[in-house]
């Protein structure tokens, strides 16, 4: 089977196989950006449970096992970034696996030809394509979804871009990223820094007095139960410091990813 007609924005098809190859695709030369897939696995809220719902080059396999991120191949003037979904094998509590990008070094508008593929894992033929054809200053996309719809899988092209790239698109799935705060340093402090130290002279100290006689020791409260910890979204610091779950790829530039408990 050849390539389908790319979808419209919003519409959705069947997917009626067990297992797909959802593949991203552009025109790579020099000075375009490098291009990244991921997939993020949502509960019906539309929300990530925990890290470990996001499948990309650093986490490229799902605890499930039901999503993996199978890396990339390039062939004449064309790279692809593949993400594999074993549709069977996807937990009863995922609805949504949303198929992402993000541009490592500058922006989707500097990326031709980005489009996404969903073809059938065992035939190779193509079940569906998606071809993004509006972005400009966004730094990371949504392109498509595959999701649960009474019993049955299908595809959906999204085309959401984020110009605020990983904060953005983390934010829109229930991921609170927080930026390291640094105390402001005031004048007073510089100056105390600047100062020489000052050693102050040795007093000799009085002899201490008598110990009183000891007492019997009050019999200790009993402790009270600790309060259950509160709820809350996964916390992801995007900075270099203590990553748990780190975006920063071999030789590249970009920053990390630590999941706070």
């Amino acid at each position: 089977m050849g390539e389908s007609m790319s979808m419209l924005k919003g519409a959705n098809t069947p997917v009626s196989v067990r297992s797909v190859r959802v593949e991203l695709g552009w025109h790579s030369a020099p000075g375009v950006p490098d291009v990244d897939a991921s997939a993020l696995l949502l509960q019906s809220s539309g929300k990530v449970r925990s890290d470990s719902d996001f499948v990309f080059y650093n986490q490229p396999a799902h605890a499930s096992g039901a999503v993996r991120h199978e890396g990339k191949q390039s062939a004449t003037g064309t790279t692809t970034d593949s993400v594999a979904v074993d549709l069977d094998r996807v937990e009863s509590s995922i609805e949504r696996v949303v198929l992402a990008a993000s541009a490592d070094g500058g922006t989707f508008g500097q990326v031709p030809g980005l489009r996404i593929r969903v073809l059938d894992a065992a035939s190779g033929d193509e079940i569906a394509r998606y071809d993004s054809q509006d972005a400009t200053v966004e730094t990371a996309f949504v392109l498509g979804e595959l999701y649960r719809r009474q019993g049955a899988w299908k595809f959906r092209a999204v085309g959401q871009g984020y110009g605020t790239g990983l904060e953005g698109l983390a934010t829109d799935f229930g991921i609170t990223v927080d930026e390291p705060q640094q105390a402001p340093v005031t004048e007073a402090a510089v100056t105390q820094a600047t100062l020489p130290a000052v050693t102050p002279p040795v007093a000799t100290p009085p002899p201490p007095p008598a110990a009183p006689a000891p007492q019997p020791a009050p019999p200790a409260p009993a402790t009270p139960a600790a309060p259950p910890a509160p709820v809350r979204l996964t916390k992801v610091t995007l900075t270099k410091e203590s990553p748990s779950v780190s975006l920063t790829k071999q030789g590249g530039t970009s920053g990390a990813m630590r999941v706070n408990p």
